[in-house]
Order: C-alpha cells, then sequence, then structure tokens
C-alpha cells in the first residue's frame, strides 16, 4: 500500500511543481540582448488553443526575406497577405494537429518525452478586431536580430535554401525542417520567449505553456 501512496503523490506532485515552476519562470527575466529599443516596426503574438505564434508584417522587405516560402505554396505575392506567421515545434504533433480533435496519443507522446521540430509558415490577411493577437514595438536592430534568430532555425540543404516538407494544413502554409529537439522543457512556447529575448525583448526565463508567455507578455514585455 505504501508504495501506492507513493506513486500517486508522485503523480499529483510532478504537475503542481512544473505549474509552479512554469509561473517563476515567466515572472523571472531571463537574459536578452542587449540591443536598442524603438518602435520602428510592430510584431504581433497570436495565441491558439495549445501555443503562441509569430506575426510579422508583410513589408517588401519582409516578402523579399522569405521569398523561399513562395515555392512551397505560401502566397507571399497575394496582396492581400498583411501578416506572416511563424510557428516552431514537434515534428510529429505539429504536422498532425491541425484543430484539437486531430490530436492522437503517439503524437502527444512525442511532443512529451522529446521529438524533432518543424518551422512552420502561415498568411494572414487584415486582424483589426482580432482577438488574442498581442503587438509589440521593435527597432530595426530589435528586428534584425529577430529575423536571424528566425533564420537560424530553418534546417537547410547544401545550397542554403530551407527544406520544405510536404505536409500541409491548407493551400497558405508550409512546414520546413528545423533545428533543435522539441521536449517538455523546450516547446513552441519557450522557443517564443527565447526568440524575443535574442530580440530584446524582456521576457520570462522559461515560458513552457501558452499560459506562461501571457504572464510574461503582460508583467515583463508590456514593462
Amino acid at each position: 500500500m505504501r508504495w501506492l501512496i507513493r506513486a500517486l503523490t508522485v503523480l499529483i506532485a510532478v504537475p503542481v511543481v512544473f505549474y509552479i515552476a512554469t509561473l517563476l519562470g515567466a515572472l523571472v527575466p531571463g537574459t536578452r540582448a542587449d540591443l536598442p529599443q524603438g518602435a520602428d516596426q510592430y510584431i504581433g503574438l497570436v495565441r491558439g488553443p495549445i501555443h503562441y505564434d509569430l506575426l510579422l508584417p508583410m513589408t517588401p522587405a519582409m516578402r523579399a526575406h522569405f521569398g523561399f516560402a513562395q515555392a512551397a505554396g505560401v502566397p507571399l505575392d497575394n496582396p492581400d497577405v498583411e501578416w506572416l506567421i511563424v510557428g516552431w515545434g514537434a515534428r510529429e504533433f505539429y504536422t498532425s494537429t491541425a484543430t484539437l480533435s486531430d490530436i492522437k496519443a503517439s503524437a502527444l507522446w512525442h511532443g512529451v518525452t522529446g521529438d524533432a521540430s518543424v518551422m512552420h509558415l502561415d498568411v494572414a490577411g487584415n486582424l483589426r478586431g482580432v482577438d488574442a493577437i498581442e503587438f509589440l514595438p521593435l527597432s530595426g536592430a530589435q528586428m534584425a536580430a529577430l529575423l536571424a534568430t528566425i533564420d537560424a532555425k530553418f534546417q537547410r540543404d547544401q545550397a542554403g535554401k530551407p527544406i520544405a516538407l510536404s505536409t500541409r494544413f491548407s493551400d497558405h502554409d508550409a512546414f520546413f525542417e528545423a533545428r533543435g529537439s522539441f521536449s517538455i522543457f523546450y516547446t513552441c512556447n519557450a522557443w517564443i520567449g527565447s526568440t524575443l529575448r535574442a530580440a530584446g525583448v524582456p521576457f520570462g526565463i522559461w515560458t513552457p505553456t501558452p499560459q506562461a508567455v501571457e504572464i510574461s507578455l503582460k508583467r515583463l514585455a508590456a514593462g
């Protein structure tokens, strides 16, 4: 009976400890790049049911920067496109879970125990009035650092081009091979935090859940 009580105690304690750790990680500022602050451009963070994605303004320079995605089916040349959606995550889970109803046990297991990773690019039009979006101002130096950090996550072929996958959710998105391993300790949301800190944005040291990202946005990034 003792072993059963101990096992139940561990099963209850681990999620509680993890949750408390995420709260602390969201509130404790992580080391960020020392870059001049400014409001030359705005980026967005859009919350989904499971994770956050970055929103990059579709300026002419941004269209050129991500021009490789056009060949993979992302319609960057569409004049109605105003934002590029950028995400990083677990390969099996991310590429098979368009909605919560698509979640599979094997994908969830790999997401918890560890998996290879992918980058996801998609587009959006006018987002005025859309809920669950936070906008952050960046200086030119901060935007350059953000793009460099995003670029570094793409796996590339011998010609230096990102490697597109055949998997996609729609006729306007694409997945690409990515660098780094996904785990419960380094999730898509933790990647958001580390990417923003690399761009000089004040953010929590560890933000593995969407709740942790939201807390950092409200308490740290917002000043």
